[in-house]
This record gives structure tokens, sequence and C-alpha cells, in this order.
């Protein structure tokens, strides 16, 4: 009743009513004529009767009495069902400055932010040099499948190509009316053999943590727990965080790449 009442008839498209109005807000027949529910049937969804409801309903209800996502989430825990994956934002809403500081903060371990597709929208210095992350390096999957020097670096890399195939499948299912997601793997599969294989056993396993291992060309061996978290406010972002994994002298390596000295042979590095 009181989202009813903070919409107007002219947000709605209605005519005020002029003094035969006595409140601001929409009628109970308003909203069900607009949200194309009986009028009974609203009554009783307000009280909170014993009915029979529908996502798409209550979606509809959501429309006309313009409901936040967390409004409308909890919509469908009062209704008794189980609440939506939340409507993701803009794909190109801009990551907010705070966002970029948690990624730069995490140095000098790897963290990165990625969109829906896996495209790399902020990263800090220590993922450009553990994972070879740049400018032309715009989306992580298909920097995986054909960047050759990832390739060399990784160890494991033929055997964890599937799981990472399978955590994007997972992520796509997600957005199942989302024509990027075929778009990217549809061009991936013809650029690289060995996507269209694995990307063909329709494997899926959710994104969580994982162990990564890198062979990097100055300090040898490292080892990371990789960790997906997403973003309540921005569903349509996920952090990337990577933490040595314990009882490995990877946190040292990792301090030492952040160091003058470490920066300088990676400069080297990439001139040379």
């Amino acid at each position: 009743m009181s989202r009813r009442a903070r919409v107007t008839p002219a947000e709605a498209g209605l005519p005020d009513g002029g003094a035969r109005r006595r409140t601001p807000g929409l009628r109970r027949e308003e909203v069900a004529v607009l949200a194309g529910v009986g009028v009974s049937w609203y009554q009783w969804l307000e009280q909170g009767r014993d009915i029979t409801v529908s996502g798409q309903v209550l979606d509809s209800v959501s429309r006309v009495l313009k409901l936040d996502e967390p409004e409308r989430h909890h919509l469908y825990v009062l209704a008794g069902l189980n609440p939506p994956l939340q409507r993701p934002g803009p794909v190109t809403a801009p990551v907010a400055e705070g966002l970029a500081r948690i990624i730069d903060s995490w140095m000098p371990f790897p963290a990165n932010i990625i969109d829906r597709y896996w495209n790399n929208i902020v990263f800090n210095e220590a993922a450009a040099t553990v994972f070879d992350f740049n400018e032309q390096c715009r989306n992580c999957l298909v920097s995986y499948f054909t960047n050759p020097l990832y390739r060399v670096w990784h160890l494991g890399w033929a055997e964890d190509a599937a799981l990472v195939a399978a955590e994007f499948r997972a992520a796509a299912a997600e957005y199942p009316e989302d024509e990027g997601f075929r778009a990217i793997t549809g061009e991936l599969a013809e650029a690289c053999p060995q996507f269209a294989e694995v990307w063909a056993r329709g494997d899926v396993r959710s994104p969580g943590q994982r162990t990564k291992w890198i062979q990097h060309p100055l300090v040898g061996e490292l080892s990371f727990e990789s960790t997906h978290l997403k973003l309540p406010q921005r569903p349509d972002l996920t952090f990337v965080l990577h933490n040595p994994t314990p009882e490995t002298d990877t946190a040292q390596k990792l301090e030492w790449l952040a160091s003058s000295e470490g920066r300088q042979a990676s400069l080297r590095l990439v001139a040379g």
C-alpha cells in the first residue's frame, strides 16, 4: 500500500482525477488494470490472503509500482516464491572510483573486475605482471585461449581449459536472452579449436574458488587461490581476487615484483 501511494497517476500514465482523488497515489483498481490482473485478486494480494501468484504477475505489479530490485526481491519473498536473479544494470555503466580503489588496494596481489561477459573492466599492476593483462586483453575468456604467453605461463593450462569453459557457460546461463555470450563463444570457437572442443562438451561449473599455478619467468612458480565475488549493487560486475596459497613463498615473490627492482625487471622483460 505504501508503494502504491508513492506513484502518482501522471507517472503511471493516467489522468489525475482532479478533486475526486483523495490521495495522490494510485487506487487499487488502477494498479490492477495497469498490471493486467483482477481488482479483487489485487486487493487480496495487498491483504496477504492465501492466493496463487506467479512470477510474471509479480513482475507486472512491480513494474506498475516502480519497485527497485530489493523491493521486487522482497515482494517475491512475501508471496512465497523463489526470488529472481537481480536484473543487471546497463553494461556500459561506469565503475565507481571506490571499486577501482579496492582493486588497487589489493596490491601486491593480483585483482581485477570483470563484467558479465568476462571483459576486463579494471585490473591492478600485479594482475598485469602475473597474468599478462594489458589494454589489448579485453576479454579474459578470449585471452585464456588465445594468448600464447599465458598458455606458457599457466601451469596445467590444458586441464584448466575445460573448467574455464564450464564456468563461462554457467555465467552465460544467468542471461539466457543475451546474444552477447553467443557472439563471444561463436567467434572464439572459430578462432581456437581447443575452445571449440571443450565448449562442445556442454559442461557447467559455477565460478567460485579454485587454485591457479603460474610459472613466471622472473620469480618462478606462483600459487593462488582465485575467488569470484559478485557485487550485490552491480550484479553485472564480479571481483576476481587472487590470494597467495598458504605455505608457499608466493607472497614474498609478489612483493618483490611490486618493488622498484621488480618493476624494472618486468619492464625489461616486456621490452625484450
